[in-house]
């Protein structure tokens, strides 16, 4: 009886240290991504994401990032939304345009929690290359070089993971380095 209630107990310590050592916040643009919080609440404290943030504003798209999920979200940098031709964030940020602005962002969304590795055994089934469907119904198509895993957009614009696997209660975030653009 001693044995089997030892063995409970280090069975429950080890799946809750487990637990604890997974939920570690990932830093992002500077501040812990909570795994507890969901992507909106996680986002919003990022320096690095800040258009972003101000894009999802604009689009009214808070509420539906928040929501249940999951998601699998593509987030680009402000860096990335630097490298769009001057003017093209002011253009979309304005409210005649938020129903373009909500198909570029829901065009990073995919449904579901997609993982860095869940991502590479697609693309390794895919023999190289694995297309994810967004929440816009466009494609993205995801690959590797190396251990550096890519994202590629309808136009062909290529586009960096550099950071991956960040947890959110609702789904996970990948930080990506250029803005993904669906075909018109």
């Amino acid at each position: 009886m001693k044995t089997t209630k030892f063995l409970s107990v280090a069975f429950f310590a080890l799946v809750f240290g487990a637990t604890s050592y997974a939920q570690k916040a990932v830093t992002v643009g500077g501040a812990p991504m909570y795994p507890t919080k969901n992507i909106i609440e996680n986002a919003v404290n990022s320096k690095d994401h800040t258009t972003l943030v101000a894009a999802v504003k604009a689009a009214e798209l808070v509420e539906t990032l928040q929501g249940k999920g999951p998601f699998t979200v593509f987030a680009p940098t402000n860096a990335a939304f630097d490298k769009l031709p001057k003017g093209t964030v002011e253009t979309l940020l304005k409210p005649e345009n938020k129903k373009m602005l909500q198909t570029i962002l829901t065009y990073h969304v995919v449904a579901g929690k997609m993982n860095a590795s869940d991502i590479a055994k697609a693309i390794k089934a895919g023999n190289g290359k694995a297309t994810l469907k967004t929440v816009s119904g466009g494609t993205l198509t995801a690959w590797m070089k190396g251990k550096k895993l890519y994202i590629t957009d309808e136009k062909g614009s290529m586009s960096e993971v550099t950071i991956a696997d960040v947890n959110q209660s609702n789904g996970i975030i990948h930080v990506v380095d250029t803005v993904l653009l669906p075909k018109s």
